[in-house]
């Protein structure tokens, strides 16, 4: 989830938290174990394979490219590119003959062979942009090269262990194209290792993990691809992402730094304040995630301990959590239209009282006792002129939004069993579809099908009386 957050006075703290995120999404996953199976096939996003590994079977493809667009360039103008990524180390394990083995017991700790990661970035600046403005140049490119290596730990009693990365070879290239006002600037990345693969291994091995960008502007700035102003939106559109995507990112408002992530996310995305700390899987409530690492037995926390020194973090942290801290996971209900009480321009000229916190009279925000103003049951919407309320019945017109499963549901009747509010101020209407023949037992344990108040249509009284 995403809330609003104090911010540091340096942009790049904010835009860090969150490509940290991106960097580690997927990186290790509950139950934090290297036997678990879904631990057993990695890596995650972002992953560029060397050349010929994704043609072969044995990797991902070797390049990804962002466009996004610039106003206000200028021969003075400049991007700088920080790549950021992550470079297998693999952890093996010897015993004291100095035979490779999974896993070795060292004075009542065990020790596991296992794939780490060490970080990468790299700063790299293009400052001749103007150049290629009209018409567009050659890609300035630039080379990176990260070296390999191995470094041995002697183990207590005998046994070591051996920690081997391998050489990374990439090109990143940088190109603009004036269209109007606005110019697009072009970033790809190329995986450009000299081997080609010959096992899955050896891919992942020569493989940049995790791969994104921060990209900082300077005496020109960025406009956002998502919301576009006028005269920028032709040139969006003309514009494919080849899995990497930008967003504006740092303090709310500023245009000079830009995340171009594997992970589509939006603009000036945030680590919600409730977050305690990384957990891998962003898709997962912390909450809930830190409640099902706290019943893992001890044997399996020592197993997730010994497989990765992250995951240790991550188990040390849930075991040391207070109840205070736990109750804060949970987080709190906000105003939508609030930020942090700051209050936006009225459109009208006409200044309503400011936004505050949602005053829940000391009941849970989760509890429906919080506000009895709402009831499902009673509550109704107008649509088409028409009160939609439980009992009505409407015909389902799910619009371009939808999902495909909504999409099976288009002009089927369905009956309204309730309409809901939520803490965005959205409206949603529950139906159960009139000719599943399973829908009054849809409607007792309460498995409904939620629509907006325009995907939906009443039904006329003749249309009701058909039979």
């Amino acid at each position: 989830m995403s809330v609003p957050v104090v911010r540091s006075s340096d942009p790049f703290v904010a835009a860090r938290a969150v490509a940290d995120a991106v960097l580690y999404e997927g990186y290790l996953l509950y139950p934090y174990r290297a036997s678990s199976e879904k631990n057993l096939s990695r890596w995650q996003f972002g992953v560029l394979g060397p050349p010929g590994a994704a043609e072969r079977g044995l990797g991902e493809p070797e390049s990804m490219t962002m466009h996004t667009i610039l106003t206000g360039l200028t021969e003075a103008s400049s991007v700088t590119v920080h790549l950021r990524f992550l470079q297998l180390q693999h952890r093996q394990v010897r015993d004291p003959s100095g035979e490779d083995v999974a896993s070795l017991v060292v004075q009542g700790r065990t020790e596991i062979s296992w794939d780490e990661a060490v970080e990468q970035e790299l700063d790299l600046p293009f400052t001749e942009l103007s150049a290629g403005v009209d018409p567009p140049t050659e890609s300035l490119g630039s080379s990176v090269n990260v070296e390999g290596g191995s470094d041995v730990e002697a183990l207590p009693g005998g046994g070591s262990v051996v920690r081997s990365r391998w050489p990374l070879h990439a090109v990143v290239e940088a190109s603009t194209e004036q269209h109007g006002h606005y110019s697009r600037l072009t970033l790809t990345v190329r995986n450009d290792h000299p081997d080609r693969p010959s096992t899955r291994d050896d891919a992942t091995r020569t493989s940049l993990l995790g791969a994104h960008l921060l990209v900082e502007a300077d005496s020109c700035e960025f406009v956002s691809v998502i919301d576009p102003p006028d005269g920028a939106q032709e040139v969006v559109d003309r514009s494919r992402q080849d899995r990497c995507w930008p967003f504006l990112t740092g303090a709310e408002g500023e245009t000079d730094l830009l995340l171009g992530s594997p992970i589509i996310l939006y603009d000036y995305p945030e680590v919600a304040a409730e977050s305690a700390g990384a957990l891998f899987d962003a898709t997962e409530i912390d909450e809930i995630l830190t409640l099902r690492v706290m019943t893992m037995t001890d044997a399996e926390k020592a197993e997730a301990r010994a497989t990765d020194p992250r995951a240790a973090a991550i188990i040390d942290r849930c075991e040391a959590m207070s109840p205070g801290d736990m109750q804060q996971l949970h987080g709190v209900l906000r105003d939508p239209r609030s930020q942090l009480g700051v209050v936006a321009e009225p459109l009208d000229g006409v200044q309503d009282e400011p936004p505050m916190l949602t005053d829940t009279g000391g009941d849970p925000w989760w509890d429906p006792a919080a506000d009895a103003s709402v009831d499902p049951a009673t509550d109704s919407v107008v649509v088409d002129g028409v009160p939609i309320r439980k009992g009505s019945l409407v015909r389902v017109r799910p619009r371009r939004r939808a999902d495909a499963q909504d999409l099976f549901f288009a002009d089927q009747v369905a009956r309204v069993t309730g309409v809901l509010f939520d803490v965005d101020g959205d409206t949603h209407v529950a139906v159960v579809l009139e000719d599943d023949p399973a829908a009054d037992l849809h409607d007792w344990y309460g498995r409904y099908f939620y629509f907006a108040p325009d995907e939906i249509e009443p039904l006329t009284e003749r249309e009701e009386s058909r039979p």
